[in-house]
């Protein structure tokens, strides 16, 4: 075990570990492999944005498909845990999926300068609460992940969340989805 520990404390950067202790190392890790997971997300989202051509509308998809989409306000059933959308565009990718009572939210794009004042717009207008924002970047590209408390005046579906949310992205670039 201390020698699987030597290694794991080799292989992570030292800012990460803050002691030498073996749950600070194992937690140093941990970090340093979520912050590895986020950067491998943004090279692949980046990867498929360079795929799809500038004049190409956006791409629209729910996840699960569902006849009816309820409104975000309205889910506490179980059976609606992993209810989710996406919307994505040349612009950037946007992902929404309701867990419990909060909502993750993850948009990847390249650095749009107020981008993220733009999201925060849109989240607040829709009476979402921020509980937690996490911004990773590599390069000219940037992950926004939220978490987001889901209001009792909201009264939105998931796929009107990602929509708006793309929009946003849209209005800044000038580039409206149809």
């Amino acid at each position: 075990m201390n020698e699987h520990l030597k290694v794991l404390h080799s292989l992570t950067p030292c800012f990460y570990i803050k002691r030498g202790d073996q749950a600070s190392i194992i937690g140093g890790v941990i970090e340093f492999i979520k912050e590895l997971h986020q950067v491998v997300q943004s090279l692949e989202a980046k990867k498929r944005r360079k795929s799809l051509s500038p004049t190409s509308p956006a791409q629209f998809q729910l996840s699960p498909q569902l006849p009816d989409s309820p409104l975000i306000g309205t889910i506490h059933d179980t059976n609606f845990k992993e209810l989710g959308a996406c919307c994505n565009s040349p612009v950037a990718d946007v992902e929404a999926k309701i867990s419990g009572s909060n909502v993750l939210l993850r948009t990847i794009s390249r650095r749009i300068p107020g981008q993220i004042v733009r999201i925060i717009s849109v989240l607040e207008k829709l009476s979402f609460e921020i509980l937690h924002l996490n911004i990773s970047s590599m390069e000219d590209t940037v992950l926004y992940s939220f978490v987001i408390k889901i209001g009792l005046e909201c009264q939105v579906s998931v796929e009107e969340l990602t929509l708006e949310v793309q929009q946003s992205f849209c209005r800044s670039e000038a580039i409206c989805l149809n």
